[in-house]
């Protein structure tokens, strides 16, 4: 995760030994910092995406930046997350081609409701509330698709992680939880 070549949206680039197996090492997440030497293109595309005005804790955005190429990365709720991203992307000065492989999830009424259940496990627990719900751009993100939830972000410890997992699976009518989160600082 540490690098230019993909990013995901939040507040810090951080890997963990686990994630790093299972993740491309190219792959940007938006929501996570980076590093101090991160080129410009990557820092502005990475701008650009958190502050989209409708992006958030339901949507991941991640990019890969090849040259002057910007590979766009994730999955959103609305098809106009995906096109407002590209657009902002390929107004990023030195951005020559963007690829937009962003996911439009399907409409569903059932993963909307899974959504919402999710956020209130997760974002409604006193202790992950305070750490993690007051934030412009929320450091954990809920993607539900087909009754399956993939948890995506950075957690401040593996405890937190490990409860955010709980949380999550204790959730009825999900089929499979896979908790992606990353833990700060390793």
């Amino acid at each position: 995760m540490r690098g230019f070549p993909i990013v995901v949206l939040t507040a810090l680039v951080l890997v963990s030994p686990a994630g790093a197996a299972n993740r491309d090492k190219n792959h940007n997440d938006a929501f996570v910092a980076g590093t101090p030497d991160e080129s410009q293109i990557a820092k502005e595309v990475r701008h650009q995406l958190v502050t989209l005005p409708y992006y958030g804790v339901f949507d991941d955005l991640a990019f890969r930046v090849n040259g002057s190429t910007v590979e766009l990365l994730g999955a959103v709720t609305q098809p106009y997350i995906k096109s407002d991203a590209e657009k902002a992307v390929k107004r990023v000065a030195g951005v020559t081609q963007v690829v937009n492989n962003i996911e439009v999830l399907p409409l569903s009424p059932m993963d909307d409701q899974l959504r919402r259940a999710e956020y209130r496990a997760i974002y409604g627990d006193p202790t992950l509330s305070d750490r993690y719900g007051y934030r412009a751009v929320p450091s954990i993100h809920i993607i539900v698709k087909n009754g399956r939830v993939t948890l995506e972000g950075v957690a401040a410890n593996q405890a937190d992680k490990n409860l955010i997992g709980l949380r999550a699976n204790g959730v009825p009518n999900v089929f499979a939880v896979t908790n992606n989160l990353l833990v700060e600082g390793e």
